[in-house]
């Protein structure tokens, strides 16, 4: 399985934006809720999953679209199942560490 992954490295910060491969360039909505997985945002490096999860551990500004790469962060114990929303049953999640 492999996902999109982008990092940017920002003065302290590294951004790390990722999404599954079969949802990029794709747009969802689910009444007030919409959420455009731009290629220009997600669509850095095309990696295997694992990768994408190593990229989030050494995130400080996190932002994961997709069932596959959401799941693996959950199981991995980056984000808290609670902490996602989901637009026509696709996951969304977002982290910041201060």
């Amino acid at each position: 399985m492999r996902v999109y992954l982008r990092v940017r490295r920002v003065n302290n910060e590294v951004m790390v934006a990722c999404c599954d491969e079969d949802i990029a360039g794709k747009t969802f909505r689910e009444g007030k809720l919409k959420i455009e997985v731009k290629k220009d945002f997600y669509c850095g490096q095309l990696v295997p999953i694992e990768e994408g999860v190593e990229a989030i551990k050494k995130g400080t500004i996190v932002n994961i679209v997709g069932n596959n790469i959401v799941s693996e962060a959950i199981s991995a114990g980056l984000i808290h199942p609670q902490g996602i929303i989901k637009i026509e049953g696709v996951a969304h999640a977002q982290k910041v560490i201060m």
